[in-house]
C-alpha cells in the first residue's frame, strides 16, 4: 500500500518539480544572456522613466517579467537568482505596467540613474509645478510613451478644471503644444466646458509630426474624451497623425499651429502668454511640450551651411546621396537606417561613444543590417570637426577622415528648455535615480 501510495502521489510530485526546476534553470540562462550582452554592448543606461526594483521586497513571482508590454520582443526584466531584475534596460520604454503588477510593492519608477541625471519639473501629484496655475504633462514631465502622455493630458486638465482657478474675461487654461498630452487635454478640456486654446509651434502631432515617413510608434488603448477608447497598439506615425487629424475636425479642437509662444509673464492672479502672433489671458497654462527644445549643435565651421538639418523627415529625399547622421540615439539610429534602406544611398552613421548605450534594440538591429548590406559605414568613437559644401571631416579615434557628403542630419539630442522654464518660475531638479 506505501508503495502504491509512493508510485501514485510522491513520484509524480517529484517529477513536476523536477520539470519546474529545470525551466527555472533555463529561464535565467536566458536572462543572464540578455543582461550579459547588454553589459558587453554598454547599454545599461535606461532612456526614460523605468524600474527600481528592491531586493529586500522582491520575492521573484516574475508577474512584472510577464506583465512587460515589451515582451516577447525585447527582454526588458529578467529573474536571476530568484530576484528581479533590469536586464534589458535601454529597451525600457517606462510603461509603469511592471509597478501595477508586482503583488508586493517591490518596484518603484525612476528617473536616471545614479551616473546619469535627468532634468525633471518639479511638480505635484497633481501636474501642477510650483507656480500656482502652471501645470506640466507629457514629454517635458519625464512621459514621452504616447499611451502615458495621452493619460497625463487628460488628467492635467481635469485637475485643473478641478482646482476652480476661473476669470472672467480669460481662457480658463491655455495649452501649449498639440502632441499626445496637449491634444488629450484639449479633449478633456472641452468635454468639461473649459474655455481653452492649444498653441502649437509646428502642426498637430507636436513629437510624433516630426517623426520620420513610416515610422511605426507604438501605443496602446487609452480613453479619451469625446473620442471613447483608441485601439492602437504598433501603428505609424501617418495613421496616427489621420486618426488626430478626424478627431480634431469631428470635435472642433481649437488648435493653432505655426504658433509660437515667447513669454509666460504672471498677471493679475493669472497669466499673460505672448505668442509670435498674439497675447492671450489665461488663468492657468498647461505645457505640454517635447523635451527636445532647442536642437543641440555641434558648434563646428560649416554648420550653418544649408545641408545640414537636425531631424529626418522623409528619407525619400536623400535617395542618390551621401549622408552623415550625426548621434547614438533612437532618432539618429532611425534616421540612419530608414535613408539606407531607401537604396542607391550611402550612409555614415557617427556618434563620438564607444557604443549606443541609449538604442533600442530593434534600431541597432536595423543599422546591423544596413551595415552587413554595404549601405551604411558605422564610425564610433567619433566626431565631426568640420562641414565643407561637398565633404565632412571627422575625427574617428585619434585621426582626422574625410568623406564626401551632400548631406547632415544631426540628431545629437536637444537642449531642455530650461531658460523658458526658468523665466516662467517653473523648478526643475535632477533625478539620479529616484522617483
Amino acid at each position: 500500500m506505501n508503495a502504491t501510495l509512493l508510485s501514485l502521489y510522491v513520484v509524480p510530485m517529484l517529477l513536476i518539480w523536477a520539470w519546474y526546476l529545470l525551466r527555472r534553470q533555463r529561464r535565467e540562462a536566458g536572462h543572464r544572456a540578455v543582461q550579459e550582452e547588454a553589459l558587453a554592448a554598454g547599454l545599461t543606461e535606461p532612456a526614460s522613466l523605468h524600474p527600481a526594483i528592491n531586493p529586500a521586497q522582491c520575492v521573484g513571482c516574475g508577474s512584472c517579467v510577464r506583465a512587460c508590454p515589451e515582451q516577447p520582443e525585447h527582454t526588458v526584466l529578467g529573474l536571476i537568482g530568484g530576484k528581479a531584475q533590469l536586464v534589458g534596460p535601454t529597451d525600457c520604454i517606462g510603461h509603469g505596467a511592471c509597478r501595477d503588477a508586482c503583488p508586493v510593492g517591490a518596484i518603484t519608477l525612476v528617473f536616471g540613474t545614479a551616473t546619469r541625471g535627468v532634468d525633471i519639473p518639479v511638480l505635484r501629484a497633481n501636474f501642477e509645478s510650483n507656480v500656482p496655475g502652471i501645470y506640466v504633462a507629457g514629454e517635458l514631465g519625464g512621459m514621452g510613451l504616447i499611451r502615458n502622455a495621452l493619460v497625463q493630458g487628460r488628467e492635467a486638465a481635469q485637475a485643473i478644471a478641478a482646482s476652480g482657478r476661473r476669470q472672467a474675461g480669460r481662457l480658463d487654461v491655455l495649452i501649449v503644444g498639440a502632441g499626445p498630452a496637449g491634444f488629450a487635454a484639449a479633449l478633456t478640456a472641452q468635454s468639461l466646458g473649459l474655455r481653452y486654446l492649444v498653441i502649437e509651434q509646428e502642426s498637430l502631432g507636436g513629437c510624433v509630426y516630426q517623426y520620420p515617413r513610416g515610422k511605426l510608434v507604438m501605443t496602446s488603448p487609452v480613453e479619451l474624451p469625446l473620442v471613447g477608447k483608441v485601439h492602437f497598439r504598433h501603428t505609424s506615425k501617418e495613421e496616427l497623425l489621420r486618426f488626430w487629424t478626424a478627431a480634431r475636425a469631428a470635435h472642433r479642437v481649437q488648435i493653432r499651429c505655426q504658433e509660437r509662444v515667447e513669454s509666460i509673464d504672471r498677471f493679475d492672479g493669472g497669466f499673460i502668454v505672448r505668442t509670435s502672433r498674439n497675447r492671450y489671458p489665461a488663468s492657468n497654462v498647461l505645457l505640454a511640450i517635447g523635451r527636445r527644445g532647442t536642437p543641440r549643435k555641434l558648434g563646428v565651421p560649416g554648420e550653418d551651411l544649408p545641408k545640414v538639418v537636425y531631424r529626418l523627415i522623409d528619407p525619400e529625399q536623400y535617395r542618390g546621396q551621401k549622408v552623415l547622421v550625426v548621434g547614438g540615439g533612437d532618432s539618429a539610429l532611425e534616421a540612419a537606417a530608414s535613408i539606407a534602406e531607401v537604396g542607391d544611398t550611402h550612409v555614415t552613421l557617427s556618434y563620438r561613444g564607444a557604443a549606443f548605450t541609449r538604442a533600442k534594440q530593434r534600431n541597432r538591429e536595423r543599422v546591423d543590417r544596413a551595415r552587413e548590406a554595404g549601405t551604411l559605414d558605422l564610425l564610433l568613437s567619433s566626431q565631426v570637426s568640420e562641414i565643407h559644401p561637398d565633404l565632412v571631416v571627422l575625427e574617428h579615434s585619434g585621426l582626422p577622415v574625410k568623406l564626401g557628403n551632400q548631406a547632415v542630419i544631426v540628431n545629437a539630442g536637444g537642449v531642455l528648455p530650461n531658460e523658458f522654464l526658468r523665466g516662467v518660475g517653473v523648478q526643475v531638479e535632477t533625478k539620479y535615480g529616484t522617483a
